[in-house]
Formats: C-alpha cells, sequence, structure tokens
C-alpha cells in the first residue's frame, strides 16, 4: 500500500514538472503578461469567458498592451450523422471555428491562426425541448474547449517569439513601401505619350 501510495505521489510529481495540469484545475501560466483583448462581438459569450480565463491567469488585459489578441470571426456548422426511423435527424454534429490575430502595437499583424471544436448531440424528435437543452449544453462545452484551446496556444507564446515576429512584419511592411515608392517614381518618371494626331486632309 505504501509503495502505490509513493509511486503515485511520485507520477504526480513528474507530470506537474512536466507542466502537466488536468482539465480544469490550477491556472495557465502566460509569459505574456500584457494583452489587449477584442472581438469583432465586444460583448460575446466567447470574449467575454477568455478576458476572465485571462485575468484570472494573471494576465494584464488592457487597451494599452504592447501586443493585441482580436478574435476576428466565430462560425458555427451543424450537420447530421444519423437518422430516426421517422426521418429525423437523431444525432447531430456542431463544429465552431474561431479565427484570430495578433497584432503589435502599431497593427502590424504578427500571427494569424484559428482554432476548431466540434461536439456531437442527440436530438429527440418527440423531446424538442430536451434536445434544445442538449444543444445549448453543447455549445457551452464547446465555448469553454476553445477558450482553453486558445489558453493552451497562447501558453506556446514567448515574448521572444513575438519581437522575432514584430521584427519580421516591421521588415515587409518597409518592403513593401519601398516597392511601392519605386513603383510610383518608375512612373512618375515615364514619359507621358501624347495621343496620336490623325492627320486631316
Amino acid at each position: 500500500m505504501i509503495k502505490r501510495n509513493l509511486l503515485v505521489m511520485g507520477l504526480a510529481v513528474l507530470l506537474s514538472a512536466c507542466g502537466f495540469q488536468l482539465r480544469g484545475t490550477g491556472t495557465t501560466e502566460l509569459a505574456i503578461k500584457e494583452l489587449d483583448l477584442s472581438a469583432r462581438n465586444a460583448y460575446g459569450e466567447t470574449v467575454v469567458m477568455l478576458r476572465q480565463v485571462m485575468q484570472g491567469s494573471g494576465v494584464n488585459v488592457h487597451a494599452g498592451a504592447p501586443y493585441k489578441l482580436i478574435l476576428t470571426d466565430e462560425q458555427e456548422t451543424r450537420r447530421s450523422l444519423s437518422y430516426s426511423g421517422a426521418g429525423r435527424s437523431a444525432e447531430n454534429e456542431l463544429t465552431s471555428v474561431l479565427n484570430f490575430q495578433i497584432l503589435s502595437h502599431d497593427n502590424l499583424v504578427l500571427l494569424t491562426d484559428k482554432l476548431q471544436v466540434q461536439k456531437v448531440y442527440m436530438q429527440d424528435g418527440n423531446n424538442l425541448v430536451g434536445s434544445d437543452q442538449q444543444a445549448a449544453e453543447a455549445r457551452k462545452e464547446m465555448r469553454r474547449d476553445l477558450v482553453q484551446r486558445m489558453m493552451l496556444r497562447l501558453q506556446l507564446i514567448t515574448p521572444t517569439q513575438l519581437e522575432q515576429l514584430q521584427q519580421t512584419a516591421e521588415a515587409k511592411a518597409k518592403a513593401e513601401a519601398d516597392a511601392l515608392e519605386a513603383a510610383q517614381k518608375a512612373e512618375a518618371q515615364t514619359p507621358r505619350q501624347s495621343p496620336l494626331q490623325v492627320p486631316t486632309e
């Protein structure tokens, strides 16, 4: 019994040393300590939940932060997986896709990515209220999963990586600006041809 307890404790120590946490326990430590957060739907449930989780993880979420996380689009689709004998949908799959960007303080796009989660729920044609409740619960779980995956995604990003992305974005923006300026100069230096004069008899 003692050996088994020691083994369990040893595994727990090893897992915690690797940064492993059970779902719903503890907080997700982020290397980014300041972040601005916005969304197309500023009062949507996903962005509200994400802001709460980020603040609970020690992130200072405010408008003057050096980096911005923007939830650019959130879409949900539903498809039927199986049908009941009466021809009504009996099993549905919900898919939610969250597109996001991370921008610099001067609005350069540093990172564009998306997250996707899926849930299956049963729909009873004879119990529409119960089916609607199952669908609503599935959507809540998907929203929690999206927020958790976003936190895990942010956990992988370090300030050093953001600085490198910033330098790359600035170099790209400068190259594009230089190319545009060169094209404008070339156009300005190109002599304008006068329209052809048709000789009159």
